[in-house]
């Protein structure tokens, strides 16, 4: 069992129609019939949305995703049409809200992997493949693969596991030519982001995008390029063969699979809350994320 350990009930707007309670978004509908996505400060681990919040983390998910989009828009297209706050909408909602068009998803998670760790890992230990795409020999932890691959998975409910699956099913469940511009603009956004993190130190090891269409125009959506969708790394510590420092919710993983936290990760117990040092620790490293990727300072 997993899912929400204490699943919030949504704030409700004069003028808004609450769609969907995600791991980290509310999603509303508006009267023009756009949608109104507001990242909240709730984050998850091991298929679990925790009890305890990050405070800011839901403004820099946003204010990250709005500096990459602006970064890759000669790219690609985007879906958000404003960032002004809904009238009636709480206080609180600034700064983590996003007014968006309506778009015809595709399901799939667009996955582009520069470097081999994490899921890919595991699977190229046991196969030398990772979705079913052959790599060389001799790679570890961390390394870098000879050219950025497009490893896409299937959408998972809140509380399950994307799958990861081969291109081939994914020509098979959205149609040849659409597979083929998943992976064009996957690996094209993966390309632009990770030349642009390296010049400000950062690796981008992997990272998930999400796509729709508006009419026959592919369209990127949701979040892009933050610390909950991609594996960020400081360039500095970077040393393959080990599992690598990165800008995302390690300590949190770190803590629940401590003999600290006291829970059995195995179990179907939820997890508990998180201490204060962890929730700090997690803060800074989101913080930390977003202004060495920007140059702006966090306020």
């Amino acid at each position: 069992m997993s899912g929400f350990v204490d699943k919030p009930e949504p704030i409700q707007v004069p003028g808004l129609v609450h769609l969907h309670t995600g791991k980290v978004r509310e999603l509303y509908r508006n009267e023009a019939g756009d949608l109104v996505m507001v990242a909240s400060d709730r984050i998850s681990a091991y298929d679990w949305v925790l009890p305890t919040e990050i405070p800011d983390k839901g403004r820099v998910l946003t204010q990250l995703s709005l500096w990459w989009f602006d970064q890759l828009a000669d790219l690609l297209p985007n879906h958000v049409l404003s960032t002004d706050l809904p009238e009636g909408a709480p206080a609180d909602w600034a700064g983590r809200t996003l007014v968006c068009k309506s778009l015809n998803m595709v399901p799939v998670e667009c996955v582009a992997r520069g470097y081999l760790t994490g899921s890919g890992l595991a699977e190229y230990n046991e196969t030398r493949t990772v979705c079913g795409l052959a790599l060389p020999h001799g790679l570890v932890d961390g390394s870098e693969l000879p050219a950025p691959i497009f490893t896409p998975a299937t959408k998972a409910a809140v509380g399950e596991h994307d799958e990861n699956v081969s291109y081939e099913e994914v020509a098979r469940q959205v149609g040849a030519e659409t597979a083929a511009q998943l992976r064009q603009a996957t690996l094209a956004a993966y390309s632009r982001a990770r030349d642009t993190a390296r010049d400000r130190g950062i690796i981008l090891a992997d990272t998930k995008f999400e796509f729709g269409y508006d009419g026959d125009s592919l369209v990127i959506a949701d979040e892009v390029l933050t610390p909950d969708s991609s594996r960020f790394w400081p360039a500095e510590q970077w040393e393959p063969g080990r599992a690598q420092p990165s800008y995302d919710k390690q300590f949190v993983r770190d803590w629940l699979t401590s003999g600290e936290s006291g829970w059995d990760r195995k179990s179907e117990q939820p997890p508990p809350p998180l201490p204060q040092q962890v929730v700090d620790a997690t803060r800074a490293k989101y913080v930390e994320a977003y202004e060495r990727l920007t140059g702006v300072t966090w306020s």
